[in-house]
């Protein structure tokens, strides 16, 4: 329950009624009076007021007790009930303050500038009523302030501080529906703040809901705007100080950039240069290679027409089987052809390594050039870039060293290390390139040198074998014919017993599938009959096809065999000219010229 200190004598009842004691931050006493102290008339007959009572429901009842009611000619004779007046001491009101009449005294506080005064005769000073007071003496009228000298509506007021006399009677909707409850200073320590009963919700009173809007303009809103005003100045501070920063340092690696883009750029230079020295060097090299293969596939002529030449003249008679010059000539032409042959397939062995190591050493350049370049157009690109540029973007990831970068030092030193690799295996290639240009110079000067001496001696060796000339041609083109006939034949056999093949597939598949029927369904019908003749049938034919083709093989051996037979007796019939004649002369007609022999078309 609230706690009611000793009351005492203050403003008429019907102007000011008090129900606590004044708080010692009382308005009155702080403005008013200088902080008195205040001795307060005890009331010892009656110390427990009636809460429930109204003071003029008090007076009419004869009531003794709480504050007693001024004797005051303003209120209706009626009404009000006899009591004595406050005792006289030095710290009542009449003594503090100047006895002047209502509509003269300067007053402050809650009672400054006051409406309309009227005469009364309350020994009171600012004690004056409105003049409709006599109209309804009954009812409480409030104190008339001048609007302009008042704060806004939802600061404190000058009447909050001074309790409220406002007397209502319970009835089924007001703030006290399940029972009375007074504002006051100790509602928060004491429990009597208002309850919440089924009509409404009232917990705080005006007065405090306009102190709590002045703490929180002047306490809390102060802070933040002084810490807002703090915060924005750091604020504009640090961005000026950071946007400072970031340009320097922007300034400062497109500074770099550009100076690493130059030396990317000046190396990129010599790479690309060194690869078209390279790639020109390729380029003669595989001329060159192909040279040698030409001359090395030119070479076989020689060659086959010396084998030949040698092997033809081994099918001469017992008696012509001699060693003449032709014969001696040829066997050198021959080992020349094998010694060049072999120094053609080392030289191409080395050309091919050279290659090899030109390549190697190119897309090593190309290699090094493709990083380059890109990272050229990385720096080109990076070092462009503006604050407005479109392909900006959040990248964490790139913030990082990696651990296969290489330093500044090591990245010149590869560079070059692979220019003079380079270098080195260019001037390899062009010092095999001049080796390669000799070697097929004298190989075709002395296998066209040695040609020569065979075609001077071979022909005097024909002049004495003329006569068997025309009926050793028309005998061995017409052997000749019958093999070519015969291989044909043999072409054609084996191509109808591959048919064969085929046909038996077909029939063994069908065979295959009609064996994958379940149950009854797998009937040994009339085309299961018919399949299994079938592949009888096709294996007979195939039979009778392998007996043909063997016949035709042997036919073919046959005719093989006479043309032998046949050739021994031209040899020993016409002396050996058709070899020396038709055959060695014939066929060194073909021998390659030395430009051929050299490697050019």
């Amino acid at each position: 329950m609230a706690e009611y200190p000793p009351r005492s004598c203050g403003l008429c009842p019907h102007l000011a009624h008090f129900e606590k004691a004044a708080d010692p931050k009382h308005y009155i006493p702080e403005h008013t009076v200088p902080k008195p102290d205040m001795e307060y008339q005890l009331n010892y007959v009656n110390m427990n007021p009636q809460l429930g009572t109204t003071a003029l429901q008090q007076q009419q009842q004869g009531y003794t007790g709480g504050v007693p009611p001024c004797n005051d000619p303003c209120v209706p004779p009626d009404v009000s009930s006899p009591s004595e007046p406050c005792p006289d001491t030095p710290y009542s009101l009449e003594h503090a303050i100047p006895q002047t009449p209502c509509d003269k005294v300067k007053t402050k506080g809650i009672l400054k500038k006051t409406a309309e005064k009227i005469e009364c005769e309350c020994p009171l000073p600012m004690a004056s009523v409105p003049k409709n007071v006599y109209e309804d003496r009954g009812t409480e009228q409030p104190w008339a302030v001048n609007l302009n000298d008042r704060p806004p509506c939802y600061l404190p007021q000058p009447e909050d501080k001074i309790p409220s006399n406002k007397e209502e009677g319970m009835g089924p909707i007001g703030p006290w529906a399940t029972g009375r409850v007074d504002w006051g200073p100790l509602k928060g320590l004491t429990g009597t703040r208002p309850v919440v009963d089924r009509y409404s919700i009232a917990r705080y009173s005006e007065g405090e809901w306009r102190q709590h809007n002045k703490d929180i303009l002047e306490g809390k809103g102060e802070r933040a705007v002084h810490r807002n005003n703090l915060i924005e100045w750091n604020s504009r501070q640090c961005m000026a100080q950071t946007q400072s920063d970031a340009t320097k340092n922007q300034e400062d690696s497109t500074r770099r950039l550009q100076q690493r883009e130059k030396e990317v750029h000046r190396w990129k230079c010599e790479l690309e240069r060194a690869i078209a020295a390279a790639s020109e060097e390729i380029t003669f090299i595989e001329e060159q290679r192909r040279r040698l293969k030409q001359a090395a596939a030119v070479l076989q002529l020689p060659e086959s027409i010396a084998g030949e030449c040698l092997e033809r003249r081994t099918g001469r008679l017992d008696s012509e089987l001699v060693r003449d010059e032709v014969e001696v000539e040829l066997l050198k032409e021959r080992a020349l052809c094998d010694e060049i042959r072999q120094q053609f397939i080392q030289t191409l062995k080395d050309i091919e390594l050279q290659l090899i190591e030109d390549k190697t050493a190119k897309q090593r350049l190309e290699s090094d050039w493709s990083d380059k370049k890109q990272a050229f157009e990385l720096d080109s690109t990076g070092r462009g870039l503006t604050l407005r540029s479109s392909i900006l973007m959040f990248k964490p990831g790139s913030v990082i060293f990696p651990g296969d970068q290489s330093t500044p030092e090591y990245w010149e030193h590869f560079t070059k290390e692979t220019l003079q690799m380079s270098e080195a295996t260019r001037q390899r290639s062009v010092t095999l390139r001049g080796t390669l240009d000799s070697i097929l110079m004298n190989a075709s000067r002395d296998l066209r040198s040695q040609a020569d001496k065979v075609e001077l001696i071979l022909s005097k060796r024909i002049k004495c074998l003329i006569e068997v000339t025309d009926r050793l041609e028309a005998e061995l083109k017409k052997t000749l014919q019958k093999l070519a006939d015969v291989e044909n034949l043999i072409d054609d056999l084996q191509a109808a017993i591959r048919r064969m093949d085929l046909c038996l597939k077909k029939a063994q598949t069908r065979l295959d599938f009609r064996l994958q029927r379940q149950r009854v369904e797998n009937c040994r019908d009339e085309c299961h009959f018919g399949l299994i003749e079938e592949v009888k049938m096709i294996g007979e034919q195939t039979a009778a096809l392998a007996a043909q083709l063997k016949q035709a093989e042997d036919s073919q051996a046959e005719l093989i065999t006479g043309r032998n037979e046949l050739e021994n007796e031209i040899m020993r019939k016409r002396k050996s000219l058709e070899i020396d004649r038709f055959r060695i002369q014939q066929f060194r007609s073909y021998y390659p010229s030395a430009t051929a022999l050299s490697g050019y078309a």
